[in-house]
C-alpha cells in the first residue's frame, strides 16, 4: 500500500465510491489528510446548545430516556430516545421501529439532519454508532472521539474505522508516509515529523496532541502555498517586458492639470510607486486596495497616461457594462481634446479613448477593433468582451483589472497575453483584504493600499432598521427618504433579487456573500427590485420620480436609467447589486438596502460607498426582519457600527467560510486549506513565506527536496489551484 493506492483496494468498492462520490476522497492520502472537524469528551461535551435548524451534525450523548407508543393519527408506533451532551437534551425520533437496543445509561454517536417540532429541536432517524467498549469498539473508549466531516452514506465512525485500518494496529506509518519537510526546518521550528502528526490527529490521547498535529499539518499546507506563489514570482521576474518611462510634458501632465481636485497624500505616494515601477522592463504586477471612494481609479488613470506616453496601450477592464461606461466617460470627459485625437476638435498629441462592450453595434464595434489594433486608441475601456480573440491590440503596455474579484482566472490570463511582451498589471479592489489573505492569495502581487478619502467628503451614517420588530422604523425610513429628496437629493433602494419572472433566472443578483440558507426552511423568498418598485410607487415613495435598474435589462436601457439618475431626472432608483461597484452620482445621499441580511458584510459595504460622494453627508439604513439579538442581526450591527473596511473584512473572515473569502479554487480538497486559518494563524503563514523565498533563492531550488517539489506540483496540476499562480 502507498499514499497513491485507490481507497478501493483497501476499503471494498461501496465504501471507496460514497467517499469519492460525496467526500471527494479518493486514495489513502486523500483519507489521512481527512482530518476531523473537532473531538468529543465522553461526559464533557456541551454541544448540543450549539445545534441549528438544518445542520447535519454528529453528536456524542447518552441516553437518558427511551419511550414508544402508538399513533394516533396514522398506524403505526413513535419512538422518542432523550439523549443528554451532560448539560443540554436533544430528542430523537423513529417511526415504526422499537430500538429496544437502546437503554438508558448508553453512550452513542448519532447523526442527521437537525429538525424542530413544537419549539424543541430533534434528530429524525438518526444513524447511530452505540459505544459499548467491546473489541471493535477500543477506539471509544480514549478520551477524545474524532468527529470527521461526514456525509449522507459515509458517517463519522466509517470514517473513524477506515483510518484506523489505514493506521494499522500499531499505528505504523512510518513505511507509508514521506516526510516532504526537510529535517532542518522541522528542527529550526520544532515541528513533529508527519507520520507521527498524521497519528496524532486522527488518534490523540491528550490536547497537546491535537495541537502539535495540527501546527504541523498547518505547516504544510503554508509551505506548498507559498512555495508555488514563490515561483510565480520567480517567473515572473525573469520573464522581461517593456519599460514605459514617464515623459514631461505628455498626456499625464495634461491629467494632472485637469484633476479638478487635489490628489490626496496617499494617491501621490502611491502614483509614485507605479510610476516607479512602470519605469522598469520588469513587469509590475500590483494588487491596489482601497477603501470604497478612496480615488483608485484616479491613481490607476495616472498610469495608463504614463503608458499612453511612452507609445503603449492601456487596457481596462471592468466587470459591468454600467461600469465601463461610466469609466469611459469619466475619462474622456477628464482628458477633453486630448482624449479624441483625430477628431475635428480633438488634439493631435492627445490618444483616443475607445469602449468595447458585447453590446456594441456591428459598425461602431469594427471602428473600435481598428483602432485598437493600429494603436489609435492608447486607452481602451471595456468589459469581457476585450477578451475576445478578435480583438488585437498594438502594443499592450498596462493592464488594468478593475474589482478584480468578480473576474475568473482566464479571463485575467487572456488579457494580458494579448501584449507581444509581458504588460505591466494593475489589479484594483475595493474589498479590503486582511493581510494574511493578501499574503496567502495574492503572494505574486506586491500591495499597495489607500486608507485616506478625498477632503470634503460628507461622509456615511449607518443604521439598521429591524423591520419585524420596529415596522415604524421602516416608515420612517421612508420620510427620511423623502426629506432627502425634498431637499435636492437622490436616493438608492437595494433589493437582492429582480423579480417578474419566476424559474432558475429568478435568482439573486450577485448577492454573493449572503449567508446560506437552510433547505426547505420556510423562509419567504427574497425582496425584488420590480414588486419592491411597485410598492413604493403606490405608497411610501408616491409622486417622487421613480426608476429601475438590474441585470435583465438591455444595455440602452440600463445606460439610459443610469443617466437619467446621473442627471436628476430621476430621484429614487430601485436596483440590485448593478449599482454595488463604481457607479458614481455625487448628489445621492441615501440608500435603503432590503433585506439587508441576504447580503455579505464586504458587500454592504462596497453598496453603502455608493453614497456621500459629493460634499452632503450621507444615510445607508440596513432593512432586515432578522431578530436583532441573532447572529445575522448583530452581524448588521457591526456593519452599521464602523466605516472600517479593514475591519469588516476581518468581520468578514471571521463570520464566512474562509472559502468563500478565498474563492472557490482555495475552498477545494485539494487545493490546500483544511486547517490553515488565516486569522489566527498570521505568523505561521509569514514564516512559512520566509522560508519558501529562501527555499527557492538557492542555486538548486527544490531539486534537493524531491518530496517538497511533489507537493507543490500536485498543487500546480490541480484546475482549481490555478487560482493561485494567476490571481
Amino acid at each position: 500500500m502507498t499514499l497513491q493506492t485507490p481507497l478501493a483496494r483497501v476499503l471494498g468498492p461501496k465504501t471507496a465510491g460514497s467517499m469519492a462520490e460525496q467526500l471527494d476522497l479518493h486514495t489513502v492520502r486523500d483519507l489521512l489528510r481527512h482530518y476531523p472537524r473537532r473531538y468529543a469528551r465522553r461526559g464533557e461535551m456541551a454541544r448540543l446548545d450549539d445545534l441549528q435548524v438544518g445542520d447535519r451534525v454528529t453528536v456524542l450523548a447518552q441516553v437518558k430516556s427511551v419511550e414508544t407508543r402508538r399513533m394516533r393519527q396514522r398506524r403505526g408506533s413513535l419512538t422518542e430516545v432523550t439523549v443528554s451532551d451532560g448539560g443540554s437534551t436533544l430528542k430523537l425520533v423513529f417511526f415504526n421501529h422499537r430500538h429496544a437496543h437502546l437503554g438508558p445509561g448508553e453512550w452513542g454517536l448519532f447523526a442527521g439532519t437537525v429538525g424542530q417540532y413544537r419549539d424543541r429541536l430533534q434528530l429524525t432517524h438518526p444513524d447511530m454508532h452505540l459505544l459499548r467498549g467491546d473489541g471493535d469498539d477500543d477506539d471509544w473508549a480514549r478520551a477524545l472521539v474524532p468527529i470527521y466531516p461526514a456525509s449522507k452514506d459515509v458517517s463519522s465512525w466509517v470514517i473513524q474505522k477506515s483510518v484506523k485500518l489505514l493506521l494499522g494496529a500499531g499505528g505504523g506509518l512510518g513505511d507509508l508516509v514521506v516526510d516532504p519537510l526537510p529535517e532542518e526546518i522541522r528542527a529550526r521550528h520544532g515541528l513533529l515529523p508527519l507520520a507521527a502528526a498524521l497519528l496524532d490527529i486522527h488518534r490523540p490521547t491528550t490536547s497537546e496532541d491535537i495541537e502539535r498535529a495540527e501546527r504541523r499539518l498547518k505547516w504544510d499546507e503554508a509551505l506548498t502555498l507559498q512555495l508555488t506563489l514563490a515561483a510565480r514570482r520567480r517567473a515572473a521576474a525573469l520573464e522581461p517586458g517593456v519599460a514605459r518611462p514617464r515623459r514631461p510634458g505628455g498626456l499625464l501632465d495634461a491629467v494632472d492639470a485637469a484633476l479638478p481636485f487635489a490628489l490626496t497624500e496617499g494617491q501621490r505616494e502611491v502614483g509614485e510607486e507605479l510610476a516607479g515601477e512602470l519605469d522598469r522592463d520588469q513587469p509590475m504586477h500590483r494588487l491596489l486596495q482601497g477603501e470604497v471612494g478612496s480615488g483608485k481609479t484616479v491613481v490607476a488613470l495616472r498610469a495608463m497616461a504614463q503608458v499612453v506616453d511612452a507609445g503603449g496601450q492601456a487596457a481596462l477592464l471592468a466587470p459591468t457594462e454600467v461600469l465601463a461606461a461610466q469609466h469611459a466617460r469619466g475619462i474622456r470627459e477628464l482628458l477633453g481634446p486630448l482624449g479624441r485625437a483625430g477628431e475635428l476638435d480633438g488634439d493631435p498629441e492627445g490618444t483616443r479613448v475607445v469602449l468595447l462592450t458585447g453590446s456594441l453595434k456591428a459598425a461602431a464595434r469594427r471602428q473600435a477593433l481598428a483602432e485598437v489594433a493600429e494603436g489609435r486608441a492608447g486607452i481602451v475601456v471595456g468589459t469581457h468582451a476585450l477578451l475576445q480573440e478578435a480583438v488585437e491590440f498594438a502594443d499592450l503596455g498596462l493592464v488594468v483589472v478593475d474589482e478584480q474579484h468578480r473576474f475568473g482566472v482566464e479571463q485575467r490570463d487572456a488579457l494580458r497575453a494579448k501584449g507581444t511582451r509581458p504588460p505591466h498589471v494593475l489589479v484594483m479592489t475595493a474589498t479590503p483584504i486582511p493581510r494574511t489573505v493578501a499574503m496567502t492569495v495574492y503572494g505574486d502581487l506586491e500591495t499597495s493600499t489607500l486608507r485616506q478619502l478625498p477632503s470634503g467628503r460628507g461622509g456615511v451614517s449607518s443604521s439598521v432598521v429591524p423591520a419585524a420588530e420596529k415596522p415604524a422604523w421602516l416608515d420612517r425610513a421612508w420620510a427620511r427618504l423623502r426629506e432627502e429628496v425634498a431637499a435636492g437629493r437622490q436616493a438608492y433602494v437595494v433589493c437582492p433579487r429582480i423579480g417578474d419572472v419566476s424559474g432558475p433566472d429568478d435568482q439573486p443578483e450577485d448577492a454573493d456573500g449572503a449567508p446560506e440558507e437552510n433547505p426547505g426552511s420556510d423562509r419567504r423568498p427574497p425582496l425584488a427590485v420590480l414588486d419592491v418598485a411597485e410598492l413604493l410607487r403606490a405608497g411610501p415613495l408616491a409622486g417622487l420620480r421613480l426608476d429601475v435598474l438590474h441585470g435583465r435589462m438591455t444595455p440602452e436601457e440600463k445606460d439610459a436609467a443610469m443617466r437619467a439618475f446621473a442627471t436628476g431626472e430621476t430621484q429614487v432608483l430601485v436596483a440590485t447589486t448593478v449599482v454595488e461597484v463604481g457607479v458614481d452620482v455625487p448628489n445621492a445621499t441615501v440608500m435603503v438596502v432590503m433585506d439587508a441580511d441576504r447580503f455579505g458584510v464586504s458587500q454592504l459595504h462596497q453598496l453603502r460607498g455608493r453614497v456621500a460622494r459629493g460634499k452632503h453627508a450621507g444615510l445607508c439604513l440596513l432593512v432586515s426582519e432578522a431578530p436583532t439579538s441573532s447572529p445575522t442581526g448583530l452581524r448588521l450591527a457591526s456593519v452599521a457600527a464602523t466605516s472600517d473596511g479593514f475591519e469588516l473584512a476581518r468581520l468578514d473572515l471571521e463570520t464566512r467560510r474562509e472559502g468563500d473569502v478565498l474563492g472557490a479554487a482555495q475552498s477545494g480538497r485539494r487545493s490546500g486549506i483544511r486547517l490553515l486559518s488565516l486569522l489566527e494563524d498570521e505568523e505561521l503563514i509569514a514564516e512559512a513565506r520566509a522560508v519558501a523565498t529562501a527555499l527557492l533563492a538557492t542555486e538548486r531550488g527544490l531539486a534537493d527536496h524531491p518530496g517538497l517539489a511533489a507537493e507543490v506540483a500536485a498543487l500546480a496540476t490541480d484546475e482549481r489551484a490555478e487560482y493561485l499562480e494567476k490571481a
